[in-house]
């Protein structure tokens, strides 16, 4: 059985746009979607944590430990052995608030390929491969996102984001999945229903050939 790691933030989560933490079940959401479809030969574990970030700190009360990376290695070493980690991250390093470019986010992402290559199983010293999925295009003209300018400058970054993880994998040998098409529902940001059933399909298509 091959197991797989998708470490993500709401939308691998499944947060449902536009409600109060609402989520998809397991007939909707792209983590379940991808199990039915791979079968019993994969085991996928689900690691989506809303407000998840890459490196930044979530000051809000009741956010804490949203920095995904102080979590990467407790979380790699409890579901040890893997042999594939999923990692659709970097949406909410968009958040005004923290003030990143593209640049700045491609480079956090970076240090997560190398820690996880570095990270050798407990159980035979192997590491996982790596896929990166591309990010949803932030609508930023909506309600939520113009709330305090959370996503001010945000649709333009997210659209440059995807074309340098797309060029970084390229350049690393990595797995990416281009989702520039996917649809985000009433806040700009979640995925609809239809865009986590495309995603769960794309990625069982690379995982079936990986």
């Amino acid at each position: 059985m091959k197991r797989v790691l998708c470490y993500g933030d709401s939308n691998t989560w499944g947060y449902i746009s536009g409600t109060d933490h609402q989520r998809y079940d397991e007939n909707h959401r792209w983590t379940k979607l991808l199990q039915k479809k791979l079968g019993q030969d994969f085991e996928i574990i689900e690691e989506g944590l809303n407000s998840r970030t890459l490196f930044s700190d979530d000051m809000r009360p009741g956010k804490e430990g949203r920095n995904g990376f102080t979590y990467l290695k407790p979380c790699l070493d409890t579901h040890d052995k893997i042999d594939v980690v999923v990692l659709m991250l970097g949406t909410n390093e968009l958040k005004n608030e923290f003030n990143n470019s593209a640049e700045d986010i491609v480079e956090m992402i970076d240090k997560y390929v190398k820690f996880i290559k570095s990270n050798k199983s407990q159980i035979d010293k192997s590491t996982p491969e790596i896929v990166i999925s591309g990010l949803p295009t932030v609508k930023e003209k909506t309600a939520y996102c113009k709330a305090n300018d959370k996503y001010k400058g945000a649709e333009a970054k997210s659209e440059k984001l995807n074309m340098l993880y797309e060029k970084y994998c390229q350049e690393n040998s990595i797995y990416y999945i281009n989702n520039n098409d996917l649809e985000t529902g009433i806040d700009g940001v979640h995925l609809t229903a239809e865009s986590h059933r495309l995603l769960a399909a794309r990625l069982a298509k690379l995982l079936t050939n990986l």
